[in-house]
């Protein structure tokens, strides 16, 4: 399991910078995260791994992803 959510993303260089106290909110507790997508629209894209991927690191750091679909995402 990585160390943590934050320092994952940041070895990745998925992110550059958070706001305080962003780490450590994710570490007290699990937490939850959502991305939608919208199944009206012709086809997914290669812009729609990244929200994916974030939803699965989350997952592997012990936190719970929802993806939702739908028309009011």
């Amino acid at each position: 399991m990585p160390k943590n959510f934050i320092q994952e993303l940041q070895w990745r260089g998925m992110i550059h910078d958070v706001m305080p106290d962003t780490e450590e909110h994710l570490n007290q507790a699990m937490r939850s995260a959502y991305v939608g997508f919208d199944p009206t629209a012709d086809s997914l894209h290669i812009g729609n791994l990244v929200p994916i991927m974030l939803l699965a690191h989350l997952q592997r750091c012990g936190h719970r992803p929802v993806a939702l679909v739908g028309g009011a995402t």
